[in-house]
């Protein structure tokens, strides 16, 4: 299991600030080139730098002038990433970092942010719907499965400034859109299609997508996706073959939307999967089936500001499955009695969350302000069951159920354009019951942020400061709650249900600079940027801790077998745990040229010990620096990219030297791209990662536990044919309409 509390570590504050100079002045470089072409390219449009996004506040806003700390993944950085699994889409992304849960074959996904993971911590949403499932064992807890090439986009908003989403994102919202019809049709055409295969070097890996869409008219539009991908074990930056690393994934995707009357909308979709793989320790094949529903309506009444309408629903269902491939023992739950587990033994984990959300936004004026009014509730429940005749699985992943439930308001307020205030109130509440525990708490959590252009009529008047006060709320996980029995393999000892968990509590300043301005050094370039300090203050903060049988008031038995040890292990409340940190993501295009930075550091102390404790789940420091270039009318895309993860300055994870050197010492990966549309139908993609065969490893896999390295030197090949069938009827239409 990984522990939360109590691991020391420091970071390498001297050798951040080295490689952050090194990075800015690289950064100045590329900016005086880009400066140096400005005559040349002085009919360039910006069409790279701007997304807009609902996930902040539920209400369309630039990323990049939202008061929080945003990130989008759109279509061209994906196809610059060319991500293999969840994992990949992240790379460099400020203080988001996503490890893999108790395998090493990188099919399922964990997230942290601002150094928060796993019980729902991070919240992911997938077209609207929860991923809530949960497995306790050494590793993090909280994982999910989601295929690339299914997705369209990608938002990421860090701190609980985001409490309209509900119960749990304390963290942080991570929202995937998967694609639509709409997005992957051209304006005149009925019908497409398009296949895509890729190959990979380090471990002989292929993916291979399809995706088809049909638009039959106006009022109705379908899509589909499938994709396939297998690779074997993978080598490391030593050059050794990690075992048991390979993996065979199979995702589906359909989606229908229907348009009956003008403003209205009804979308049906469905995301598929199954995945296998192995887990090392004592031998397991395992299988994840995993299906989720969902569906949505809006109406947006064109005459009446007052009606934004918002209602979707959804319901997941997550089946893991283990099944032995050795013989082994492992002990009764109760009595710790040898219990013989024999090869074919089939243990499963699963979890089916249904709920929904439903919201309205009004838009009136009083006088000079301008009110945006976002107001609703939200519901959902999950059911956890475990079915382990022999293993004992039950024990760190016992069956319950948990509902959660919450309504929210908030308003935007703008005066002017150099004046912006949002105020949000947001009630949650919780039951959950199991093994005759039957728990129950609710509370209400504020928000406040308030953003200035207070150069309005000067030079700097693209500049926008913000600061932010935002509380979240995280109820205790039926695992944290429930966990009772001993400990089922290698040394027995009690773990201890705890139904006294009081929720955590999230209290986070903000302050943060956004900027955005166009024809800085080239007509029709563009720089985008966003910095936020923070400070969170966890009340209540939740973390396994080990209970001493000697001490009468712990509540730990003596547990009188050989093979066990004088230790109890229970989910406590700690008074507080305090994180802080910058973030920093700044880009620049100018149409031949593009170039980013993106930087992280953070702290985090456990602050119920003295002296205080860092925390474990605090990933090291980073910067990501990107320069890529376009040729022949921008078909042609050729970059890299440089990443320094910093080094810690004490702290022991491991006994193995070279995981050792990746997390104390540091690293840096190089990766490099490229990609040629040699026309709108074909497209071909290259990228080349971890040039140097750096060998390493991610800090949350191995802070786990985990005793592998990443993958070494591997180079991707992607080729993906199009067609597209033109209709004349919305031919017809839009030469009418022109004319």
């Amino acid at each position: 299991m990984l522990v939360n509390s109590l691991n020391v570590h420091r970071l390498a504050d001297a050798s951040f600030a080295a490689h952050l100079r090194r990075t800015c002045l690289m950064s100045t470089a590329i900016v005086a080139i880009a400066g140096a072409a400005q005559a040349q390219e002085a009919d360039v449009t910006n069409i790279y730098l701007d997304e807009i996004t609902v996930v902040p506040s539920k209400v369309e806003e630039d990323a990049f002038e939202s008061l929080a700390s945003v990130s989008v993944v759109n279509q061209s950085e994906l196809q610059i990433l060319q991500p293999t699994s969840t994992q990949d889409i992240f790379f460099g992304m400020p203080n988001v970092n996503v490890g893999v849960s108790q395998d090493s074959s990188h099919v399922g996904s964990s997230f942290n942010i601002r150094g928060l993971q796993d019980f729902g911590r991070v919240q992911v949403i997938l077209d609207g719907a929860r991923n809530n499932f949960q497995r306790n064992d050494h590793g993090a807890t909280s994982t999910v499965w989601i295929e690339p090439e299914m997705i369209n986009e990608v938002t990421v908003v860090r701190g609980p400034v985001s409490n309209i989403y509900g119960s749990g994102a304390i963290g942080g919202v991570v929202v995937f859109e998967t694609k639509s019809a709409s997005d992957f049709l051209k304006p005149d055409e009925t019908m497409a299609g398009s296949i895509k295969g890729r190959y990979e070097t380090n471990g002989n890996g292929w993916t291979t997508a399809a995706t088809g869409a049909v638009r039959f008219n106006e009022a109705f539009d379908v899509i589909g996706n499938v994709v396939y991908r297998t690779a074997d074990d993978y080598k490391d930056g030593n050059g050794d073959t990690v075992p048991f690393s390979q993996y065979d994934v199979l995702g589906g995707l359909a989606k229908a939307q229907f348009r009956p009357a003008d403003g209205h909308e009804v979308t049906l979709g469905w995301v598929g999967n199954k995945d296998d793989w192995y887990e090392s320790g004592t031998v397991q094949d395992v299988t994840l089936e995993e299906n989720t529903f969902t569906g949505k309506y809006t109406f947006a009444s064109p005459d009446n500001p007052w009606i934004d309408l918002n209602v979707s629903g959804f319901y997941v269902d997550t089946d893991q499955s283990q099944t032995s491939l050795v013989d082994a023992f492992r002990f009764n739950p109760a009595t710790a009695a040898p219990v013989f587990v024999p090869a074919g033994n089939v243990r499963d984990f699963t979890l089916n969350t249904a709920g929904f959300d439903a919201w309205n936004t009004s838009r009136f004026d009083t006088g000079p302000l301008r009110h945006t009014v976002t107001y609703g509730g939200d519901w959902y429940r999950d059911n956890a069951e475990t079915i382990d005749p022999l293993g004992g699985a039950g024990v760190y992943n016992p069956s319950g159920k948990r509902t959660a439930y919450g309504a929210y308001v908030q308003d935007k307020l703008e005066y002017s354009n150099w004046l912006e205030v949002i105020g949000a109130l947001r009630w949650d509440g919780y039951e959950l019951t199991g093994n005759g525990v039957d728990t129950s708490d609710q509370r209400v959590s504020p928000r406040i942020s308030v953003g200035v252009k207070p150069f309005e009529e000067t030079f700097m008047h693209d500049v926008q400061f913000y600061g932010t006060y935002a509380e979240g709320y995280r109820s205790p996980s039926i695992i944290e709650t429930l966990m009772t029995g001993l400990h089922p393999a290698g040394v027995a000892f009690p773990f201890l249900p705890n139904p006294n968990l009081m929720p955590e509590t999230a209290k986070t300043f903000e302050l943060g600079v956004n900027f955005k301005r166009d024809n800085v050094l080239a007509p029709g370039d563009g720089v985008r940027m966003k910095a936020a300090w923070f400070h969170n203050d966890v009340d209540d903060y939740i973390g396994l801790t080990y209970l001493s049988p000697f001490d009468p008031t712990s509540g730990c038995p003596f547990v009188p077998v050989p093979w066990a040890i004088p230790i109890c292990a229970q989910y406590q409340n700690f008074d507080q745990v305090r994180i802080e940190g910058f973030e920093l993501e700044a880009l620049y295009d100018t149409g031949w040229m593009f170039s980013s930075l993106q930087g992280s550091a953070i702290t985090g102390q456990d602050l119920s010990t003295f002296p205080s404790s860092p925390l474990l789940s605090i990933p090291p420091d980073q910067i990501t620096g990107r320069l890529g270039f376009r040729f022949l009318d921008e078909k042609l895309t050729v970059g890299g990219e440089l990443q320094m993860v910093m080094a810690y300055r004490t702290g022991t994870y491991s006994t193995d030297p070279a995981l050792q050197a990746s997390i104390i010492d540091g690293y840096e990966l190089v990766n490099l791209f490229a990609s040629y549309e040699a026309n709108d139908n074909l497209r071909f993609d290259v990228r080349l990662e971890n040039v140097f065969d750096v060998a390493y490893g991610n800090y949350l896999n191995v802070a786990a536990g985990s005793p592998l390295l990443e993958q070494g030197f591997n180079a991707k090949f992607a080729a993906t044919l199009r067609f597209g069938v033109v209709g004349e009827d919305i031919v017809e239409e839009e030469m009418a309409y022109k004319q």
